[in-house]
């Protein structure tokens, strides 16, 4: 994907987010990129994790009310970003003229969203890549929400990072609502198991080896095991 960037858009500056999002978690992904996009210049924002490659899943451009434009299939993972300022354009890969000229069917990273990234970042116009599309009809993710109940939160693990650390779908302002403060001590219900966690603001409030329940770089709380 680098190579086919370069060889259309030499001076095109390459920032990897990461290559670490497992096989098939868009979900994972999409808030990686939704979270990781405002430290981010402003530029062309290519994203692939595209299990339904091949398939009739669209391939898609947006842009935002940043000005910011992104590359990727329509299964959800642009999104969360691209909502965040709002989507002022949607436009469906569809002119040749701006892919390889051999798009594999499993490939597309490297044969269709690849150039189109590269185009774009040489200054072709977003409605030069294909037709509109409405962006209330863009495939959106089912983000799970938290819930309380008897005295208890309810969450989802969103994902477990290269650390070990387990996101959670939850803010601090759901432990203010339950009145847990740096310190507190917290019983974690697993499918039935169950751990003690300490409500700690950094790795080193707690012992080593010790569960803590911690808000992350990005303003969500996870769950880690401290020195673990």
């Amino acid at each position: 994907c680098h190579g086919v960037i370069k060889r259309i858009a030499p001076d095109a500056e390459i920032i990897d987010v990461t290559h670490g999002i497992p096989p098939q978690a868009v979900l994972q992904g999409a808030l990686v990129l939704a979270n990781t996009l405002p430290y981010m210049p402003v530029g062309v924002h290519l994203a692939v994790i595209d299990p339904g490659v091949g398939s009739h899943r669209r391939a898609l451009a947006l842009r935002d009310g940043e000005g910011r434009l992104y590359i990727g299939p329509d299964n959800g993972l642009l999104l969360p970003a691209a909502e965040r300022a709002g989507i002022t354009e949607a436009h469906e890969l569809a002119n040749p003229a701006y892919a390889l000229e051999s798009v594999s069917r499993t490939f597309h990273g490297r044969d269709l969203f690849s150039p189109a990234a590269a185009h774009l970042a040489r200054g072709v116009g977003i409605g030069e890549l294909g037709p509109p599309i409405d962006p209330e009809a863009l495939v959106r993710l089912e983000l799970p929400e938290p819930s309380f109940a008897e005295g208890a939160l309810h969450a989802t693990m969103l994902y477990v990072d290269s650390f070990g650390n387990i996101a959670l779908n939850l803010t601090r302002d759901d432990l203010d609502r339950m009145g847990v403060v740096p310190g507190t001590r917290v019983e974690l219900d697993l499918s039935g198991e169950r751990y003690y966690a300490v409500a700690a603001r950094t790795f080193a409030d707690a012992r080593p080896g010790d569960v803590i329940l911690f808000e992350d770089s990005y303003r969500n709380l996870s769950v880690a095991i401290s020195n673990g």
